[in-house]
């Protein structure tokens, strides 16, 4: 995990924060990097592909309904709600 942007809801301009902050803090990564990420929606509007294009970020989308193409990050957020949210 390279950046992180946290809000009550998950909106596309969430997901743009955190990658811009990530090639913030990155500024010396390749210049083509590959985003990996569910079908939600917040990562399927033309928003999202403009902000990708911007940053010079391939997106890659796992295949709906397989939990198992994303299994990392779903990994990530099991101890992230154990910790801080099921308190």
């Amino acid at each position: 995990v390279i950046a992180t942007a946290m809000s009550t809801t998950m909106t596309t301009d969430l997901v743009e924060e955190a990658l811009r902050r990530a090639r913030i803090l990155r500024p010396n990564a390749p210049r083509k990097v590959i985003i990996h990420s569910d079908r939600g929606t917040q990562f399927t509007p033309e928003q999202m592909y403009e902000c990708c294009r911007e940053l010079h970020l391939d997106q890659s989308m796992g295949r709906t309904g397989v939990c198992w193409d994303n299994a990392m990050i779903e990994s990530q957020w099991s101890v992230l709600k154990a910790e801080f949210y099921d308190r």
